[in-house]
């Protein structure tokens, strides 16, 4: 559970700077420069991503259940995680209007996945993990739109066949990772198959 906890405190506390420490985060970045600042927090990430995999690994080998999660939450995670898909390549493919609309909407695919994953799941290890992301989530969503608000940013409106496409392929995506990925990565096939 060590390694889960420090590898949550470095991924996440890379990805916090900017919700915590906006003006600190700036005065670095003027100070040894943005590639090198990126770089560093790249080679935190890194470390973090590392650590909560082999920890959460770990802590799946000797489980402490919570609570036994309903028949339903894992129905429904299954449709959340294909609404998170969705999102997720709403913030890469551009001129969608899920993006348009939503602003940030990678970071709202962590709350929904985030969510997804807590309501299929109930060892203590899934409540640090995917607890740790939502957490997160909410606070980093909350913190962009207020940047948003502050600078009066106006997203360009989408189009419907990016919004279409971009429906399609998180499907496609999702219904992937949901047959073959889920169960080659995590050792769980999350449709029972």
């Amino acid at each position: 559970m060590v390694y889960l906890i420090a590898g949550l405190i470095l991924f996440l506390g890379a990805h916090s700077v900017r919700i915590f420490a906006d003006r600190w985060r700036r005065e670095k970045i003027a100070h040894i420069g943005p590639i090198k600042w990126k770089g560093l927090l790249s080679l935190i990430s890194i470390l973090g991503f590392a650590l909560l995999v082999v920890g959460y690994g770990q802590a799946r080998m000797t489980p402490v259940e919570l609570w036994q999660p309903p028949l339903w939450g894992r129905h429904l995670a299954i449709l959340l995680t294909l609404l998170a898909f969705i999102l997720l390549v709403s913030a890469y493919l551009p001129r969608n209007s899920i993006k348009a609309k939503m602003g940030h909407p990678m970071v709202l695919s962590v709350k929904v996945w985030a969510l997804a994953h807590l309501l299929a799941n109930g060892m203590l290890a899934d409540l640090l993990l995917f607890g740790g992301f939502l957490l997160w989530a909410v606070l980093d969503f909350r913190a962009s739109r207020k940047r948003d608000r502050a600078q009066a940013l106006n997203r360009e409106a989408g189009n419907l066949f990016a919004t279409l496409l971009t429906v399609v392929i998180g499907i496609i995506a999702w219904a992937a990772f949901a047959i073959w990925g889920h169960a080659w990565l995590i050792g769980v096939s999350p449709l029972g198959m």
